[in-house]
C-alpha cells in the first residue's frame, strides 16, 4: 500500500500544474485565441514568484508566503499574456507566431533579470520549501483516503480542484462563459447582441495567463528547490492536455490524471521496486509521457473538435 499512496501522491503533484494551465489555455482558446505561448507563460510565473519566495523566505514563510507568491505568479502571468492578447487581438497577428515569441523571451528574460538581480550572477534562484504539509489536522487521519489526499501533500493541490469546478461553473454556468465560448464559435453573431469580442477574447488570454503562470510556480514549488528557467515542456504538454481533453474543463482534468501518471513514472521508477526488477533502461521510462503525448494525439486529433473561430483575428467589419 505503501507504493501506491506514494504513486498517487507523486501523481497528484504531476497532474496539478499540468490541470491548471490546460484550464488556462482553455478559457483562451474558448475566447477564440490560441495560446501556445503557455510554456513561456509559466516561465515567467515561475520566475517572478520564486524570486519573490527568495526574497522573502527570511520573513515569511509557510503557507502564508505561498499564498503572497501565488498572487505574484498569477499577476505576472496575466501581465505577459497581454502582450501575446495585443498582438493577436489588436494588431491581429499571427497568433502561433506570437505565441512562439513569447515562448523564445520568457526563458532568455527571465536568465537575463537573474542574474543581473542576484549578486552572484547565476541564474538558478534556490529557495527553502516550507510547504510541504505533512498532515492536515483530522483529514489526515482519515484511513486511507487521509493518506491520499491529506498527507505529504501541497495547498496548491487543493487550489488546483477548487479551479476545475469554478472553471466549470464559470463557463457553462454563467453569463460570462456564455459570451466567451460565443466568442470562440461565431464572433460575428456575438457582436451583433452587443458582445464585445475584443473585450471577451482579452479577459479570455488573461485568464489563461493567470493560470498558466499560477501552474509555473505550482511546478516548480512541488518539485523542486530552486527556479533554472525552464518547466520541463509542462507547456507544450498541457496543450496536448487541453486537445485530448476536448476543451472541457472535466475531460481535461481526466487527461491531466492520465499525462500525470506518466510523468510520475519517467521521473519515479527508481523508487519502485517492480518497474527496477524490469531491467530496462532509465532512458526508456523518461520518453514514456512523450511517446504516450503522440500515441493519443494520433487517436484523439481526428475526433477534436476546437472552437470553430478559434485562430481567426476577428474583422468587425467582415459580418
Amino acid at each position: 500500500m505503501s507504493t501506491i499512496y506514494f504513486l498517487f501522491q507523486q501523481t497528484m503533484f504531476f497532474t496539478i500544474p499540468l490541470m491548471v494551465v490546460a484550464l488556462g489555455g482553455m478559457f483562451s482558446e474558448r475566447s477564440g485565441v490560441i495560446n501556445i505561448a503557455l510554456e513561456g507563460i509559466m516561465i515567467m510565473g515561475g520566475f517572478c514568484s520564486i524570486l519573490f519566495i527568495n526574497r522573502m523566505q527570511d520573513t515569511l514563510s509557510g503557507q502564508l508566503l505561498l499564498i503572497l507568491a501565488i498572487l505574484i505568479a498569477m499577476a505576472s502571468g496575466a501581465l505577459f499574456s497581454l502582450l501575446h492578447a495585443y498582438a493577436s487581438i489588436n494588431m491581429k497577428a499571427d497568433q502561433t507566431i506570437s505565441g512562439t515569441a513569447l515562448n523564445l523571451l520568457a526563458p532568455a528574460l527571465s536568465i537575463f533579470m537573474a542574474r543581473m538581480i542576484q549578486t552572484s550572477g547565476v541564474q538558478q534562484i534556490p529557495f527553502t520549501n516550507t510547504f510541504r504539509i505533512s498532515k492536515v489536522p483530522l483529514l489526515g487521519d482519515i484511513p486511507v483516503l487521509g493518506e491520499m489526499f491529506f498527507q505529504n501533500t501541497f495547498l496548491t493541490t487543493y487550489i488546483g480542484v477548487l479551479i476545475l469546478v469554478i472553471s466549470a461553473i464559470l463557463l457553462y454556468k454563467t453569463k460570462f462563459g456564455l459570451r466567451l465560448r460565443a466568442c470562440g464559435e461565431h464572433p460575428q453573431a456575438a457582436d451583433s447582441v452587443g458582445v464585445s469580442v475584443y473585450r471577451m477574447r482579452y479577459a479570455g488570454v488573461a485568464i489563461s495567463g493567470a493560470l498558466a503562470g499560477l501552474g509555473g510556480l505550482i511546478f516548480v514549488v512541488t518539485t523542486s528547490t530552486q527556479f533554472n528557467a525552464e518547466v520541463a515542456g509542462y507547456g507544450f504538454l498541457a496543450l496536448a492536455v487541453l486537445i485530448f481533453g476536448q476543451w472541457k474543463p472535466y475531460r481535461i482534468a481526466g487527461a491531466a490524471l492520465f499525462f500525470g501518471f506518466m510523468k510520475t513514472i519517467s521521473a519515479t521508477y527508481s523508487s519502485i521496486p517492480w518497474l527496477i526488477n524490469l531491467k530496462i533502461s532509465g532512458y526508456a521510462y523518461k520518453m514514456i509521457p512523450y511517446i504516450a503525448t503522440l500515441v493519443v494525439l494520433i487517436f484523439s486529433s481526428r475526433k477534436s473538435q476546437a472552437p470553430r473561430a478559434e485562430g481567426i483575428p476577428y474583422d468587425q467589419g467582415a459580418r
